[in-house]
């Protein structure tokens, strides 16, 4: 018996009532929640790409093409599409050329944390032989001449100390709820995992290509909300059967998730975080942070508390060294891999 055949031998059928309005075609529905809105915009490899490479310095057309070997039409929409979003904005390249480029917002820039959240954790569990494809350099640290390199952590805005995800409670903020699950509107291609790394070795990338599915994403995230067992996932998700049992599979084969049995007759298992899984608590909340300011209208669906110092906080990237909030107009880099291999197309 394969993986995924076993692990689906672990669910039970449904009740008749679940049964009989999943039959009746019952749409379903989601719990409002700011990382599934962030996720659900960077999990599209394309428009991750175009991000990332804007905080890398591109802003026009044809230097977002030739870096990422995109077809001209999937990235004018891309871009346009971003620029809709508010996260890019366009700007003349000059008061006498009617040609444009494309230039990070405030709302775009404010992504940052969040890439360097997926970044950290990438470098950490992710990286090949090769190490992490980037060090990362705090300008205002160590005083002028003498930037550090830097190794951000997410910390506590109440007591700066560290946060995990053992040492965090929650609550229903002002924005709890939920809405009808809507239907993915993307090409097979751009969901494509592979897609994540085209143009250039990133940690970011690799993180998303674990979390960026829509499935393997919820599964986690109600992992993080405590559920264990199949059938408590199951019923929590309204997911069909098949589809739980290859995620599952799938996260325990990257070491997110441990298969421990808690039952001999019959057998039945349960799934928790490994050590890399609790890991990933860090770049969900900083996901999080930015779907509350920008995504959920001033309504955050979740309150966190601190049980470190008691206190309710909102999770910030801060530099390892000095304990300051990173910015990217603050943050330098240094290339880990061959210049060459930036323009690498895959």
């Amino acid at each position: 018996m394969s993986k995924v055949a076993a692990i689906r031998a672990e669910g039970t059928r449904p009740p008749a009532a679940k049964r009989t309005r999943a039959a009746a075609g019952a749409r379903p529905r989601e719990r409002n929640c700011s990382v599934a809105r962030t996720v659900a915009i960077l999990s599209d490899a394309w428009t991750f790409l175009v991000i990332r490479e804007a905080f890398f310095g591109a802003r026009r057309f044809e230097t977002f093409r030739v870096r990422l070997g995109l077809p001209r039409g999937t990235l004018a929409e891309r871009l346009k599409k971003l620029t809709r979003q508010g996260i890019l904005r366009q700007v003349r390249q000059s008061e006498t050329s009617s040609r444009h480029e494309y230039r990070l917002t405030r709302v775009g820039l404010d992504l940052y944390a969040s890439f360097i959240a997926l970044l950290s954790f990438g470098d950490r569990w992710l990286a090949d032989g090769a190490g992490p494809p980037l060090t990362l350099i705090h300008k205002d640290c160590g005083g002028e001449g003498h930037a550090l390199e830097c190794h951000p952590f997410v910390a506590c805005s109440a007591c700066g100390g560290a946060v995990e995800a053992t040492r965090v409670t929650y609550r229903d903020g002002p924005g709890a709820g939920s809405a009808p699950l809507e239907p993915l509107k993307r090409s097979r291609r751009a969901s494509d995992p592979s897609q994540f790394e085209r143009g250039r070795p990133c940690s970011v990338a690799r993180t998303l290509q674990i979390i960026g599915d829509r499935w393997s994403f919820l599964v986690i995230r109600q992992a993080f909300f405590g559920a264990r067992r199949f059938d408590e996932l199951q019923a929590r998700l309204n997911i069909a059967s098949n589809i739980l049992a290859d995620r599952l599979a799938r996260l325990v084969a990257e070491g997110i998730l441990e298969r421990r049995k808690y039952q001999d007759l019959p057998e039945r298992f349960e799934y928790r975080f490994s050590a890399k899984g609790k890991d990933l608590y860090g770049s969900m909340i900083m996901m999080m942070v930015w779907g509350d300011r920008w995504l959920s209208g001033g309504e955050p669906p979740l309150v966190l508390t601190h049980r470190d110092c008691g206190r309710d906080f909102t999770p910030v990237m801060v530099c390892d060294r000095c304990h300051e909030p990173i910015e990217p107009r603050a943050m330098a880099y240094r290339m880990n891999y061959p210049a060459e291999a930036a323009l690498a197309l895959k």
